[in-house]
């Protein structure tokens, strides 16, 4: 099986002797990083080699293209054929990522909301007592938290033209846009997307860092808020101790997490599947497979993977208090309100993701630097519109 470098497969190979000695079954591991496994995916997926069984994908960015070039087994009978497994014990979000045209690919391992990582001293000090519930709100206490500490931005985020599509996302669902509709048309420069970007944009330029640059990732974008730079941020929570954690923090002690604040169209934060496990259509070992992936993605590997601080794909880990133990508690409530309404996607689901999210991207950009929305979004779904008949 190909898997790829991350803390699951750490877990995963120190508990495959319990596997083994279950099954008698004997695996052999590669594993790889993110960019040699899509190198290795690419050629021998394509060439339809059979040396692959079960193979860890990431959905959003790679499900589409490996479904429609029939790379992935069906495995819907599986998932449902077995109720000891419980696959209606996973969440709708991430199902929904790691199906095609109806049918299950893929099944979720690794999941992934946006949250609010905020200052509770300088909310405290600005006198509110407790973190914005809307997305107005946000904006109003960005800016008197701003105004009253000298040197710290109000709200911090992503602004790299890719890079920032992911956490843009949710604002854009809470807005009420999506960047495609159910007809499969780009929706990018609809009145819902209009505002959603111009919101986005707005605060990052309105109270934002001094001199922002407009090619930041997660990393420095976190950097800004670790060292106390700014009150808001939004981001993924899979990102968390880099915020809590003091040899990485200095504002460990004071950091607090809410759920997303709701937009016109309620709090729509995503809640994806970053990793899924898939069995490759050309393998001659596919019940083997499936009984490696019934047992990975089980229940009691799921817990043991949560408690590691792995967020999982199934609901009764984040029911079970073993499951959130090792979470701040206030992390773990914004994340199960984020699993009930969340969005399966976080960035458009096409083939070419990378050259969707430049094209999307590029209107967060225009509204951070203060070009004019309007403009920048009808090119864009232009663009993107494009895009999609091309694939069609």
């Amino acid at each position: 099986m190909t898997l790829v470098n991350h803390v699951w497969t750490e877990n995963i190979k120190q508990a495959l002797p319990e596997f083994e000695k279950q099954t008698g079954l004997k695996v052999e591991v590669t594993q790889l990083g993110e960019d040699q496994l899509s190198d290795q995916y690419n050629v021998k997926l394509n060439a339809g080699s059979s040396d692959i069984d079960v193979m860890m994908y990431r959905p959003l960015q790679e499900g589409k293209l490996f479904a429609k070039n029939k790379y992935l087994a069906d495995l819907t009978d599986k998932t449902k054929g077995n109720a000891a497994f419980g696959f209606d014990d996973f969440q709708a979000g991430p199902v929904q990522a790691t199906t095609y045209e109806d049918k299950v690919v893929g099944v979720p391992i690794i999941t992934e909301q946006e949250v609010l990582y905020y200052r509770k001293d300088l909310l405290q000090k600005a006198g509110y007592s407790a973190p914005p519930k809307t997305l107005d709100e946000l904006k109003t206490m960005a800016a008197k938290v701003e105004a009253e500490n000298a040197g710290t931005a109000g709200f911090v985020a992503r602004t790299g033209k890719a890079a920032a599509v992911t956490q843009f996302s949710s604002f854009l669902y809470s807005f009420g846009g999506d960047f495609v509709d159910g007809s499969g048309k780009a929706t990018v420069n609809s009145e819902q997307a209009k505002q959603a970007y111009a919101y986005y944009g707005g605060l990052l330029k309105d109270h934002g860092p001094q001199n922002i640059s407009t090619d930041m990732s997660w990393s420095e974008a976190m950097a800004i808020f670790t060292q106390g730079k700014a009150a808001f941020y939004t981001e993924a929570n899979s990102l968390y101790k880099n915020a809590t954690d003091p040899a990485k923090s200095k504002v460990s002690d004071t950091v607090g997490f809410a759920p997303f604040p709701a937009g016109p169209a309620g709090s729509k934060p995503y809640n994806v599947p970053s990793w899924a496990l898939g069995i490759n259509e050309s393998s001659e070992n596919q019940s083997n497979a499936w009984k490696f992936i019934e047992w990975a993605a089980g229940k009691d590997q799921t817990l043991a993977q949560q408690k590691a601080g792995v967020p999982g794909a199934r609901t009764s880990v984040w029911a079970n208090p073993e499951g959130i133990a090792t979470y701040p508690k206030d992390l773990a409530d914004a994340i199960a309100i984020s699993t009930a309404n969340g969005v399966g996607h976080d960035r458009p689901l096409v083939v070419k993701v990378a050259e969707a999210r430049e094209i999307v991207g590029q209107p967060i950009v225009d509204a951070i630097t203060g070009k004019d929305v309007a403009g920048s979004t009808a090119t864009a779904n232009e663009a993107f519109q494009k895009l999609l008949d091309d694939e069609k």
